[in-house]
């Protein structure tokens, strides 16, 4: 994101890269169809954005100037969650390599779920903090990466005051250093849906999130 974003419109992407992926079948016609992202850019699209008359919160300090582009594959899931439909695997990421996010789809939630990852040992994330992080965002609809930080090589920095609801849940309360995954209701993500980033009323979100530094 552009730091020049944040006053007066709460940018949570900026200019995002709307990304497709391939899905890929697993198991028998009955069992939902397991999605792993391969990416490939689309026009970009401005996610996120909302209006916020909070003053400006102090930046972080850049923890980190990179996110790993390249998923490590065939690790044991950190997280596996069945939802109302279909099922979700998440492996997050390390210095190294970006998270695997694999769904088997429709994948939908009743309630937003936070899973902690892996700990962190910073300071606990307040939830008006602003922060800098790598994540992914993945449609449980079709297992679809709409967004990605990873794929970009580059964390992004806003205040958890101007992004969904969410997101908010799945970071504020983590440590500095956490990597957490979400899977976030419609209500807690995009109601309205997100035609740009190819979101539908009702779908449920997936993220996979790495906090890299947190300021006020």
């Amino acid at each position: 994101m552009n730091s020049t974003r944040l006053s007066p419109t709460l940018a949570f992407a900026g200019i995002a890269a709307a990304l497709v992926t391939t899905l890929s079948a697993c198991g028998s016609d009955s069992e939902p169809e397991a999605s792993s992202a391969t990416s490939s850019t689309a026009d970009p699209a401005d996610l996120y954005s909302v209006e916020s008359n909070m003053p400006a919160q102090p930046a972080p300090s850049a923890a980190a100037t990179t996110c790993p582009t390249v998923a490590s594959t065939g690790g044991t899931p950190e997280w596996t969650l069945g939802g109302a439909t279909g099922n979700v695997a998440v492996t997050g990421s390390t210095d190294t390599s970006a998270p695997d996010v694999k769904v088997g789809t429709p994948f939908s939630v009743t309630e937003t779920q936070v899973q902690t990852l892996q700990a962190g040992d910073g300071p606990v994330v307040s939830p008006t903090a602003t922060v800098s992080v790598c994540y992914m965002g993945v449609n449980g609809r079709d297992g679809s990466i709409f967004d990605s930080s990873y794929q970009r090589g580059a964390p992004e920095q806003f205040p958890l005051t101007g992004v969904v609801p969410g997101f908010q849940k799945a970071i504020a309360g983590q440590k500095v250093g956490s990597t957490v995954a979400v899977a976030m209701t419609s209500a807690d993500g995009y109601a309205d849906g997100q035609p740009s980033a190819g979101i539908l009323p009702g779908d449920t979100l997936v993220f996979a999130i790495k906090i890299l530094d947190a300021a006020g």
